[in-house]
C-alpha cells in the first residue's frame, strides 16, 4: 500500500501500453527524495517476495499495478528497481524452489530459537530425524502459470510490438523521447525474459531434413528450472523482432551505448538458453565460499558432546545446496542439449542473432564490444556449427588494410576465446584463415592492433594442442579445403626469410612454421622433406641478424635436431638402413651438410651466438636465461620460449660447487652442436674446429662461452668417425684450456667439462666415449712453475668432473683416476695458496664421498636399499684416505693451539731453528685449512651422510680453533661449526659422536669448552627425540659440571645453556636439577649466616647462583608454585661480591622485566617477606646509616 500511495499523482511517461504521450508535453521528473523512496520500496519488496509461492495470488492485481507504475515513471532508476520486482515475481510463480527450508521441523520446538546443525552423513537417530524431513518443492499452480503469462502478454509481446512499432515508425518527434521508450521497452522484454529463465522454450532448432521439429520437453525436478510458460514461437518472435531493433539501432542509434548494452542482454537471454541459469549459480556458489566458514562446523567443536562423521552445517544450508545444485543441472541439461547433435544445427532466426553480435562485437565503444563479445563466446561454445563462418569474417578484418582499430580489437578478443581456440584444432579451414590472418596484419599501424594481435598469437601459441589429422589429408583427397603442404606454402611465400617481414611477424611466421612441423612428425608420408627443409631453416637463423629469431631457432633445433645416424657405430648404422625412417633422416643430413660446408657459416654461427651472451660488467654473468632480458618482452619470451627451457635434463646433479658457479653457460646450445654432430658428423668436426681455433684465443668472454659450449657438444656427442684424431684434438685444446692463465671465463668451461662427462640416456647410466679421455686429460700432472690460478682450476674442473659421475656404475678404470686423484690431494693439503686449498677440499670431499659409496655398493647391495646415512664401513684397501685426513687431526689442532700461545709469549724469533718451528706451524696450519674447506664442502652439499665418520673424528679441531690469531683458519673452523651443529647423526654414530664432543670439557682452552657449549645447545635439541636416558644425563652432568668452570665466561655460558635445555630437553631432569640447585643455594645462604668466612670459593658460589639463575630464566612469562622461593633465594645473594652480585642482579631485573606485564595478578603468589627482598635488590646503596 505504501508503494501504491506513492505513486498516485506521480507524472508517467506513458510507454507502458498503448498509449503514446503528448508530442508537445514536456518531460516531468520525480524529486530525488520520492525517486531515492520508490527504489528501495520496490526493492525491498522484490526480495521480501522470494519463495511466496501462492500466496503472491493473494495480491494480483496490486503487483501488476506497482510494475506498471514502476516502469511508467519518469526515472531510469525506478524502472530498473522494477526491473528487479517484475524479474522476482515471474521467478517465484513458475520457479521450482523450497518453500520451507527456513521453518523449524517436527522434532524441534518453536520456541527454541537456535537451530540445530547435522550432517547428511549422520547415522544418529536425532540427525536422521532432521534430515529425513525434507522440504516442500514449489509446483507451480494452474492460477500461477495463468498469471505468469499475463504478465508475459502484457511485458513481453506487447513490449515486442511496441519495439517493432517504435523501429519501423516515427513515434517521436523528439530524439530523446524515443530513446527513453527503447530503453523502458528493452528493459521491460529483458526482465520478462530473465524472469522466465528456461520456462519459457527455446527456438526450435533446424534439422537435416531440413524441417524443424517442436523441442522435447524433458521434464525433471531435479534439472529443469520450473513449469513450462509460452511456447517456442513466442521466443522465435522475440528473436524476429529484437533482430529487426538491433539493425535499426546499429543504423539510426549506433552511438548510443546503454540502448545496444541493453539490445546485447536481450540477445543474450534469447539465445544462450540456460546461459541465465548458470549465471544464477555461478553468483550463487561465489557467496557461498564467501560464507561457508560462518555456516559450515567441524565433525567435533570439544564444547558439545554430539559428534559427527562429516561436516554440520544448518538444515536450510542442506535444502539450499540441494537446490542449488538443481540449478546446476538444468543449466547443463538445457544448454549442451544440441551441442554434441551433428544432425541438428541452429535456425535461422538464431543465425541473424549471432551476426547482430558478431556486429556488435565490433563496436567502437569497448563496453558494447565487452558484453557482446561474451554473448557470443557463449553462443559459438553451444554451437560449434558458427565458429567457422565466425572465424573467416573474423580473420578477414585481419587482413583488410582498411579495417578500423575497434574492429581490429574485437575480432582479436574473439579469436582469442577457448572456444575458438579449441575449434582450431578441428577445422583445417579455420585454421589455416587464422594463422594467415595473423600473419598478414602487419600493414596495422595502430600500437592497440599490434598489441592485441601479438597478445592472440601468444595465447594461441600457450594453448596450442595439435592439429586435426583430416588437416593432413585435405591435400590428397579435398582440393578445396587447404591442407598441411598449402598452408606451409603461404607461410614461406611471406618471404620471412628475407628482410620484407616486420620482424615480430617474422617471429611469428617462424613459430608457426615450427608448431606445424612439430604437430606433422606423425604423418610420415608428408614430414620428411618439410621437416629437412625447415631444420635446415632454422639452422641458417641461428646465424640471423635479429635477436628473437635466433632465440627461436636455438628452441627449435633442440627440438628438431634427431641426432641419430652417426652417434652410432658402422655395425648399427647397417642395421639403420632396414628402417624406412632411415630415408627422411638422411635427407636433412643432406640439406645439413650443405649449409655447414657454405664458407664462413659456423664463423658467423658462433658469432651471432656469442651475442645472445649478454655479461654484466658488475658481476660478469648473465642475469637471466639466454641473456635476453634487455631486448625481449613477456611477449616475445612467451613466443620464443618452448617446453625443454623449462626441464631440468641438465645438469643431474645440484650445482653447490661455488669455486665455478655461473649462468652464463647455456645447456642448450651444447645440444645443439652435440646432435648437429650426431646427425651429420664429421663435416661439422671439421667445420668447427676451424672455427674454434680463432674462439678458444678469444679473450671476450662471450666467445668463451659460445667456444665452451660447441667443446661440450663436441665431447658428449660420442662420435664414432675419426676418434682418434677428433678425440686428440680436443684434448690438446682442453689442455691449452686447463693452462691457461685467465680465470674469468672459468665457470664456463668447468661447465662445458661437466657436460661432457654427464651421463647419457634418460637416468645418466651410460658414460660417454670420450669420459675417459677427458678425466685422463684432467689427472694428467701440470708443470711446477704454473701460477696457483692454474693450479686451482685445475682441482676445480676435477670436482666438477668428479661430481657427474654416478659411484654406484663406476668403472674399474674411474676408480684408479679417484685413487690417483686422492693420492695427489693428499700430498697437496698444505699448499702456500688459500684459493688452491679450498679447491683441493672440494675435490676431496667428491672423491672421497664417490669412493665410499662406491664401496657400499659394491659390497652386494643396490641403490634402491640405500637410505639415510651409508654405512662408514670401507672395503680393505680403501681406507688410506680417511686414516690420513682423521689420524694425528687433535694432536694437529693441539700444536696449532701451541704455537699460536708461544707465539704471543715470545717477543724475538731470530735462530735457525725458530724459523724451522715456525715454517712447520704454518704448514700445520694450512693441512688443517684444508681439513675444514673438505668438512665445509660435505656438509654443504649433502655429501656428509657417507662421511661421518670422518667429520665425527674432526669435531675436537672445529671446536677449539674457533677462536685463534689465524684469522682465516678461525674464520673457516667457524662456518664448519655453524654447519656442524645442524647435523643429524644416527646410532651407531650417536655413541661415537658424545664421546667425541664430551671429551672437551676438559680441554685447558676456555674457549674450546665454551665452544662446546654453544654445540650442545644445538646438538642436544637436535637429538633429543632419540637420546636414551643416560645419554641425557651424561650430557646435562657435563653441562652442570661447567657451572664452576675456572673461568666466569664459561660458567655463564654453562648456565644459559642449561636455562635452554629446561624448557623442554626433560621435565625429570628439569626437576631434579632444580631441587638440587635449590638445596645446594639454601646450604651456602646458611654456611654464609653462620660464618662470613666459610670455606666455599667464588667458583663454587658463582656455580650455585648460576644453577638458581637459570631455572628462573628456563620459565619466563610464567609462574608456577616453586619459582617464588628460588627468585627469592636467588636475590639473597646480591651481597656477594663481583661477579656474583651482577649476576643476582641482571637475573632478578630480566625476571621484573618478563613479568611486567602481568606482575599485578602474579605477584600474589609472593609472600610479603619474598617481595621485600626482591625490592632490596633494586634499591641503591646509600652513604647514610
Amino acid at each position: 500500500m505504501t508503494i501504491m500511495s506513492s505513486f498516485e499523482g506521480t507524472p508517467t511517461t506513458g510507454y507502458v501500453g498503448r498509449v503514446i504521450p503528448d508530442k508537445t508535453s514536456k518531460k516531468a521528473a520525480l524529486s530525488p527524495a520520492l525517486e531515492t523512496a520508490l527504489d528501495y520500496y520496490l526493492r525491498v519488496l522484490a526480495l521480501a517476495i522470494s519463495y511466496a509461492g501462492p500466496v503472491l495470488l493473494n495480491y494480483r492485481e496490486e503487483l501488476k499495478h506497482i510494475i506498471t507504475s514502476s516502469f511508467q515513471a519518469p526515472s531510469w532508476k525506478v524502472n530498473g528497481a522494477g526491473d528487479h520486482l517484475l524479474r522476482s515475481l515471474l521467478g517465484n510463480l513458475v520457479s521450482y524452489y523450497p518453500i520451507d527450508q527456513y521453518k523449524p521441523f517436527a522434532c524441534q520446538p518453536i520456541a527454541k530459537i537456535i537451530e540445530p546443525w547435522g550432517c547428511s552423513k549422520a547415522h544418529q537417530d536425532r540427525e536422521v530425524e532432521m534430515l529425513n524431513f525434507p522440504p516442500k518443492w514449489h509446483d507451480p499452480s494452474q492460477d500461477e502459470l495463468s498469471f505468469a503469462n499475463e504478465l508475459l502478454q502484457f511485458h513481453f509481446q506487447s513490449a515486442l510490438e511496441e519495439l517493432l512499432t517504435i523501429c519501423q515508425t516515427e513515434v517521436h518527434s523528439e530524439t530523446g523521447n524515443e530513446k527513453e521508450h527503447l530503453k523502458v521497452t528493452l528493459l521491460r522484454i529483458h526482465s520478462a525474459l530473465h524472469g522466465v529463465m528456461s520456462c519459457l522454450p527455446e527456438m526450435r532448432p533446424t534439422y537435416k531434413d531440413g524441417g524443424s521439429k517442436e523441442v522435447e520437453s524433458t521434464f525433471f525436478i531435479a534439472g529443469s528450472a520450473g513449469s513450462t510458460v509460452g511456447s517456442s514461437e513466442m521466443r522465435e518472435k522475440a528473436a524476429e523482432f529484437v533482430h529487426t531493433a538491433c539493425r535499426y539501432l546499429l543504423k539510426e542509434r549506433t552511438d548510443d551505448s546503454i540502448l545496444l548494452a541493453l539490445v546485447v542482454r536481450v540477445i543474450d537471454a534469447l539465445v544462450n538458453y540456460g546461459s541465465l541459469e548458470y549465471g544464477e549459480w555461478s553468483s550463487h556458489v561465489q557467496a557461498w565460499k564467501l560464507e561457508s566458514a560462518a555456516i559450515i562446523e567441524p565433525p567435533c567443536n570439544f564444547i558439545v558432546p554430539f559428534h559427527t562423521q562429516g561436516k554440520k552445517r544448518p538444515r536450510w544450508a542442506l535444502v539450499d545446496k540441494s537446490h542449488l545444485h538443481s540449478t546446476w543441472r538444468c543449466s547443463q541439461s538445457s544448454y549442451h542439449r544440441y551441442r554434441t547433435n551433428v544432425d541438428v544445427s541452429p535456425s535461422g532466426l538464431m543465425i541473424n542473432l549471432m551476426n547482430d553480435l558478431l556486429d556488435l562485437s565490433l563496436h567502437n565503444y569497448e563496453t558494447v564490444r565487452s558484453y557482446a563479445g561474451r554473448s557470443l563466446t557463449k553462443l559459438l561454445k553451444r554451437w560449434p556449427s558458427l565458429i567457422s563462418n565466425c572465424v573467416l569474417t573474423l580473420t578477414e578484418n585481419l587482413r583488410d588494410p582498411k579495417a578500423p582499430e575497434h574492429v581490429v580489437l574485437g575480432s582479436c578478443s574473439i579469436l582469442a576465446s577457448q572456444t575458438v581456440l579449441r575449434h582450431l584444432t578441428t577445422d583445417s579451414v579455420s585454421l589455416s584463415s587464422f594463422i594467415m590472418g595473423i600473419l598478414e596484419s602487419s600493414h596495422h599501424e595502430s600500437l592497440k592492433c599490434q598489441k592485441a594481435i601479438t597478445e592472440l598469437f601468444v595465447k594461441y601459441n600457450i594453448r596450442f594442442s595439435g592439429i586435426s589429422r583430416s588437416f593432413f589429408k585435405n591435400s590428397e583427397t579435398q582440393a578445396d579445403k587447404p591442407g598441411f603442404h598449402s598452408l606451409v606454402s603461404q607461410i614461406n611465400a611471406l618471404g620471412f626469410e628475407t628482410k620484407s617481414l616486420h620482424w615480430r611477424y617474422n617471429l611469428i611466421a617462424n613459430r608457426v612454421l615450427l608448431l606445424l612441423i612439430l604437430a606433422s612428425r606423425s604423418e610420415s608420408g608428408i614430414h620428411s622433406q618439410i621437416l629437412a627443409e625447415t631444420t635446415g631453416h632454422f639452422l641458417r637463423n641461428l646465424k640471423s641478424q635479429l635477436p628473437h629469431s635466433r632465440m627461436l631457432a636455438i628452441s627449435a633445433l633442440n627440438t628438431l635436431l634427431q641426432g641419430s645416424p652417426h652417434k652410432a657405430s658402422s655395425q648399427d648404422s647397417e642395421q639403420s638402413l632396414d628402417h624406412p625412417e632411415e630415408y627422411n633422416i638422411s635427407s636433412t643430413v643432406d640439406i645439413l651438410n650443405e649449409i655447414i660446408r657454405e664458407e664462413g657459416f659456423m664463423n658467423e654461427t658462433l658469432n651471432s651466438l656469442s651475442n645472445v651472451h649478454i655479461i654484466s660488467d658488475s658481476d660478469g654473468s648473465s642475469k637471466v636465461s639466454y641473456g635476453a632480458s634487455s631486448f625481449q618482452s613477456g611477449s616475445d619470451k612467451a613466443i620464443t620460449y618452448f617446453y625443454f627451457d623449462f626441464s631440468a635434463s641438465w645438469p643431474r646433479t645440484p650445482s653447490w660447487i661455488s669455486l665455478v658457479r655461473g649462468d652464463t653457460f647455456y645447456s642448450s646450445f651444447a645440444r645443439i652442436f652435440k646432435r648437429l654432430i650426431q646427425q651429420c658428423g664429421m663435416p661439422v668436426i671439421s667445420s668447427l674446429q676451424t672455427a674454434l681455433e680463432e674462439f678458444l684465443s678469444s679473450k671476450e668472454r662471450s666467445r668463451q662461452c659460445v667456444a665452451a659450449e660447441a667443446m661440450a657438444g663436441m665431447l658428449h656427442s660420442d662420435i664414432t668417425g675419426n676418434l682418434e684424431s677428433g678425440s686428440n684434438w680436443l684434448m690438446v685444446q682442453l689442455q691449452k684450456i686447463m693452462l691457461a692463465p685467465s680465470v674469468e671465463s672459468n665457470p664456463d668451461w668447468a661447465a662445458c667439462i661437466r657436460y661432457a662427462v654427464t651421463g647419457k640416456e634418460r637416468s645418466g647410466s651410460r658414460a660417454p666415449v670420450l669420459r675417459q679421455n677427458v678425466l685422463e686429460c684432467l689427472c694428467s700432472p701440470v708443470p711446477q712453475s704454473v701460477a696457483t690460478s692454474v693450479l686451482a682450476k685445475r682441482y676445480s674442473f676435477l670436482s666438477v668432473a668428479l661430481v657427474e659421475i654416478s659411484p654406484t656404475r663406476m668403472s674399474p678404470a674411474e676408480k684408479q683416476y679417484h685413487v690417483k686423484i686422492l693420492d695427489e690431494l693428499l700430498d697437496n693439503m698444505g699448499h702456500p695458496s688459500a684459493q688452491v686449498r679450498e679447491a683441493i677440499g672440494v675435490a676431496m670431499c667428491v672423491a672421497c664421498s664417490n669412493m665410499r659409496l662406491s664401496g657400499s655398493f659394491g659390497a652386494g647391495c643396490s641403490p634402491e636399499e640405500v637410505s639415510g646415512d651409508v654405512s662408514m664401513i670401507e672395503q680393505t684397501g680403501n681406507d688410506y684416505w680417511s686414516k690420513r685426513l682423521t689420524d694425528g687431526a687433535n694432536e694437529l689442532s693441539l700444536s696449532i693451539q701451541n704455537s699460536i700461545q708461544s707465539k704471543q709469549l715470545e717477543s724475538t724469533s731470530d735462530s735457525a731453528t725458530e724459523n724451522g718451528v715456525h715454517y712447520r706451524d704454518e704448514a700445520d696450519a694450512k693441512r688443517m685449512e684444508t681439513i675444514f674447506h673438505f668438512m665445509i664442502a660435505s656438509l654443504k652439499s649433502g655429501r656428509s651422510s657417507v662421511l661421518l665418520d670422518v667429520i665425527i673424528g674432526l669435531v675436537y679441531p672445529v671446536l677449539s680453533l674457533q677462536e685463534t690469531s689465524n684469522k682465516d683458519l678461525s674464520l673457516l673452523a667457524k662456518s664448519a661449526f655453524e654447519l656442524l651443529k645442524w647435523r643429524i647423526l644416527r646410532r651407531p654414530l650417536l655413541e661415537t659422536a658424545i664421546a667425541a664432543i664430551l671429551s672437551s670439557v676438559n680441554d685447558p682452552n676456555w674457549r674450546t669448552r665454551s665452544a662446546l657449549l654453544s654445540y650442545l645447545r644445538t646438538f642436544t635439541y637436535r637429538h633429543t627425540f632419540i637420546f636414551s636416558v643416560s645419554e641425557k644425563l651424561q650430557i646435562w652432568q657435563t653441562i652442570e659440571k661447567l657451572l664452576v668452570d675456572n673461568q666466569v665466561e664459561v660458567r655463564e655460558h654453562a648456565a644459559g645453556v642449561l636455562a635452554n635445555l629446561m624448557k623442554g630437553i626433560d621435565k625429570d631432569l628439569s626437576k631434579d636439577f632444580r631441587d638440587r640447585s635449590y638445596a645446594q643455594a639454601q646450604r651456602i645462604i646458611d654456611a654464609r649466616r653462620r660464618n662470613s668466612k666459610s670455606g666455599h670459593s667464588v667458583a663454587t658460589i658463582h656455580g650455585a647462583v648460576l644453577a638458581l639463575t637459570a631455572s628462573v630464566l628456563s620459565v619466563p612469562y610464567d609462574m608456577p608454585s616453586w619459582l617464588p622461593a628460588h627468585v627469592t633465594l636467588l636475590a639473597r645473594f646480591i651481597r656477594e661480591p663481583p661477579p656474583i652480585r651482577s649476576t643476582v642482579t641482571k637475573a632478578v631485573a630480566e625476571f621484573k622485566r618478563t613479568h611486567a606485564d602481568t606482575w599485578s595478578i602474579q605477584n600474589d603468589a609472593f609472600t610479603e617477606d619474598q617481595l621485600e627482598v626482591l625490592r632490596d635488590t633494586s634499591s641503591s646503596s646509600s652513604y647514610f646509616a
